[in-house]
C-alpha cells in the first residue's frame, strides 16, 4: 500500500508535466549550416 502511494506521487507530477508540454518534449530545431563558398580554380589567361 505504501509503495503504491509513493509511486503515485512520484509519477503523477512527471505525467502532468508531459501532458502540459507534450510528448516528446519540444526542442529547438538545429540551425542550418551555411554552405561554404565554392572554391574554383584560377582562370587561364588567354593571349
Amino acid at each position: 500500500m505504501r509503495i503504491k502511494r509513493v509511486l503515485h506521487y512520484c509519477i503523477l507530477p512527471v505525467l502532468l508535466v508531459l501532458a502540459l508540454v507534450g510528448f516528446p518534449m519540444p526542442i529547438g530545431a538545429r540551425q542550418a549550416v551555411k554552405p561554404s563558398q565554392e572554391q574554383s580554380a584560377p582562370a587561364d589567361k588567354r593571349d
